[in-house]
């Protein structure tokens, strides 16, 4: 296809996605799916291949399938785990334990420490942070404080555990040591993430003078006791989880065995009947009382709830299709090398590509799989380290996708923290923050890696 045809195909992309989602709001899936459908029919009409546009989508989607599956335990973890009563007695041990002058930071931490030690952002605000959130609704926090702390310990842990599934695929698809690529990763992470520590820290100062009325959270630690049979014995899912991911076993087992504990106590421990389990697996947790607020906080989860983020994944799937059989980022890709000039003009076109092509796709494992590669012999000609790749995709993929409404993730969190994105957004600066710091890197040229003497070895 030639540079103009791509060029037309970039930009009528562009204009459907925003079109679709900011002018007539349509469903993101929807949105995706029409772009692709018009994207796919113009290649066709240009002269590629069905088979060939074919042939990117199941790739595309194959390359999803292990976050499908992940979103799909999630769901089925979040409704049964609330089922069963774990969820309840992690929200009645934060109401009785913490005060609203230290929820934050300690929210921060938690959530943090679980995300590195889970190696997923998603089954950390899926689990611990929809409990955070039940005590937030408790001790009169305001929700988007806690969603913006919640956002930050998952997504720190995300770009920074070796257990992560998108520090595992930016750091092969650039062909860069996954250790490397971490601790390049720090000059970009760990500065917003004292920053948003010092943010923590003034919200939880400005909220520790408030008065909490007594009456609230004895409603709710009252109520949650009246509904479950509360125990400490209630905790062995998450301890479980926690202890089988830190002997290192792989995700989706682990949230299987996790399930499993859940539905055993869900019997044993609240009497639910197989049926009813079988509903909570399935619906979330149903049940309804006569207390708003716990309602609010309890009635989610299950397969159901993550079956729209699921579409998301396939719509961007296929969406980025034609979009990688047309050649349209490798030709851009050739535009960017014809005209930067320096490797730190280089850099920012970059950075500024895969920004926009995943604001486009909404899905980081579509653009990690199409950017990655093809970028790797423009940074070897300009004699940079490929860990530069590897940390622009995460900085302007992982860590942006929560504040990008129409992403996968940024989707996943909205309906599971039941806090719109744009009002998390300021309180999440990590999430924004190391795009800032990359540029001012790449503008520098501080903190820039070289291309290692001897190669690549057989990541090469």
């Amino acid at each position: 296809m030639s540079a103009a045809k791509a060029l037309v195909l970039f930009v009528l992309s562009i204009l459907m996605v925003f079109g679709g989602v900011l002018w007539v709001k349509a469903n993101s899936s929807i949105v995706l799916l029409t772009a692709g459908v018009v994207s796919s029919a113009a290649c066709m009409i240009w002269g590629i291949k069905w088979k060939d546009l074919e042939r990117d989508m199941l790739s595309n989607i194959n390359a999803m399938l292990p976050a499908i599956l992940i979103l799909l335990s999630v769901g089925l973890m979040i409704g049964i785990w609330i089922a069963c009563g774990t969820v309840p007695l992690m929200v009645y041990y934060g109401l009785k334990i913490l005060s609203p002058g230290s929820f934050l930071i300690v929210t921060l931490i938690v959530c943090t420490m679980m995300s590195v030690c889970m190696g997923t952002s998603w089954g950390t605000i899926g689990t611990v942070g929809v409990a955070l959130m039940g005590v937030s609704a408790g001790l009169e926090i305001p929700l988007a404080y806690t969603a913006g702390a919640i956002v930050t310990g998952a997504i720190f842990g995300d770009k920074l555990s070796p257990l992560s599934d998108t520090t595992v695929m930016s750091s092969a698809v650039s062909g860069v040591d996954i250790i490397n690529h971490i601790k390049y990763m720090l000059w970009t992470t760990v500065p917003p993430y004292l920053i948003s520590m010092a943010l923590y820290l003034f919200l939880g100062r400005a909220a520790a003078g408030r008065v909490i009325t007594g009456d609230s959270v004895e409603i709710i630690t009252s109520g949650l006791s009246s509904i479950f049979s509360l125990s400490p014995i209630l905790l062995l899912p998450p301890v479980a989880v926690l202890g089988l991911i830190i002997l290192k076993k792989p995700a989706l087992p682990v949230f299987t065995v996790g399930i499993a504990l859940g539905c055993v106590l869900a019997y044993f421990f609240q009497g639910l009947s197989l049926g009813e389990i079988s509903s909570a697996l399935q619906k979330g947790y149903t049940a309804k009382s006569e207390i708003a607020v716990i309602d609010s906080m309890l009635i989610r989860g299950g397969l159901n709830s993550m079956l729209s983020s699921v579409v998301l994944l396939i719509a961007a799937a296929i969406f980025g299709a034609p979009l990688k059989t047309a050649g349209v980022i490798a030709i851009l890709i050739n535009q960017i090398k014809s005209k930067a000039k320096s490797e730190n003009l280089m850099q920012v076109c970059a950075f500024i590509t895969h920004t926009a092509f995943f604001c486009i796709t909404g899905s980081y494992y579509v653009t990690f799989a199409v950017l990655g590669p093809v970028m790797r012999p423009l940074y070897d000609s300009y004699n940079l380290h490929r860990a530069n790749i590897s940390r622009m995709l995460e900085d302007s993929g992982t860590a942006l996708a929560p504040i990008v409404p129409w992403s996968v993730t940024g989707a996943f969190i909205a309906n599971t923290l039941g806090v719109p994105t744009g009002e998390y957004i300021m309180y999440s600066p990590l999430t924004y923050l190391g795009m800032v710091f990359l540029v001012i890197y790449d503008i520098t040229g501080a903190k820039i890696w070289r291309r290692p003497a001897g190669g690549y070895g057989d990541l090469d």
